[in-house]
């Protein structure tokens, strides 16, 4: 039988925590999945952990590669070339997901009549603190909702959410590669495939169970953005292009990533990363600079 799901975790150094998403997923009530794990470098007991747990008799297959570390969206492109399933859900590895949970990813899956499944990117979950506490927003109609993550402001979701592409697309766009750096929001790879016009079948279910420590990618906040450059100034043009900012908070933006890489890039290359005319960047760093004088 072919697999119809994978579930795919990038670890680094969480040996202490991922056998909580462990135990999740022998408790799940729909069985026909494999689970990836990408082990990114980690120096812990990961090693050890798999190799004791590939050796116990699970109805799922436990897939496992390390490598050099070299940050999630690499690790993500890893698991989707391994990737059987025709569903890909990323799950981090100090998470764990609900019985309930892959069974109800399938079924939401599934309302998609195949006429239109061309048309999506795959299902869209929620993020929950606990199973009652939804991270974010979600939407207030009842029913699902059929939209592209980039029309998500539209009807008021915000936040982390729980979501589950088709494989195949993913394949279609991967996570782009810069030399010297090991990070890159996943909305970069979101985005895009929204702007391409696939949708996501958006459900009001928590799926997915979140704990953000200390040592999470989210925990790290802007210092991520800022380490990675090349990464950042992406997501911003992206955002720009894509409508995500407009007007005032483009140019805030843009004026954030001129202040942080002024000592560290020359200015044709910061407005090369951006895409924009060298011109009319000056200008508008001129403009904000006499925005902040004021505001302040």
């Amino acid at each position: 039988m072919s697999v119809c799901l994978t579930v795919f975790t990038p670890t680094y150094n969480r040996g202490y925590i991922i056998e909580n998403l462990y135990r999740s997923l022998q408790k799940q009530a729909f069985k026909n999945f494999e689970w990836i794990v990408v082990n990114d470098g980690s120096t812990d007991n990961t090693d050890e952990l798999f190799a004791k747990w590939n050796t116990e008799d699970n109805f799922f297959p436990i897939r496992y590669l390390k490598v050099e570390n070299g940050g999630k969206h690499l690790a993500i492109n890893k698991g989707v070339e391994m990737a059987v399933g025709r569903l890909f859900f990323i799950v981090d590895s100090d998470d764990y997901l609900p019985d309930d949970a892959l069974e109800q990813i399938v079924e939401v899956e599934k309302s998609i009549p195949e006429t239109e499944k061309s048309h999506f990117a795959g299902v869209c979950g929620c993020k929950g603190y606990t199973k009652d506490r939804v991270v974010g927003k979600t939407y207030s109609k009842e029913g699902f909702l059929d939209i592209t993550s980039l029309e998500r402001s539209n009807f008021h979701i915000e936040g982390d959410k729980a979501e589950v592409f088709y494989t195949d697309i993913l394949k279609k766009y991967p996570f782009p590669a810069f030399e010297g750096e090991n990070f890159i929001t996943e909305c970069v790879v979101w985005d895009k495939i929204a702007f391409a016009g696939y949708k996501l079948r958006f459900f009001n279910k928590i799926v997915y169970i979140c704990n953000y420590l200390p040592d999470g990618l989210t925990a790290k906040g802007k210092n991520l953005f800022v380490e990675n450059p090349q990464g950042w100034g992406l997501y911003l043009y992206q955002s720009a292009l894509y409508g995500k900012l407009k007007r005032m908070s483009k140019w805030r933006a843009f004026y954030d990533y001129y202040a942080f890489n002024k000592g560290k890039k020359e200015f044709l290359e910061i407005s090369k990363i951006l895409h924009i005319n060298p011109l009319v960047f000056l200008f508008g760093i001129f403009v904000m600079r006499i925005f902040y004088r004021f505001y302040r």
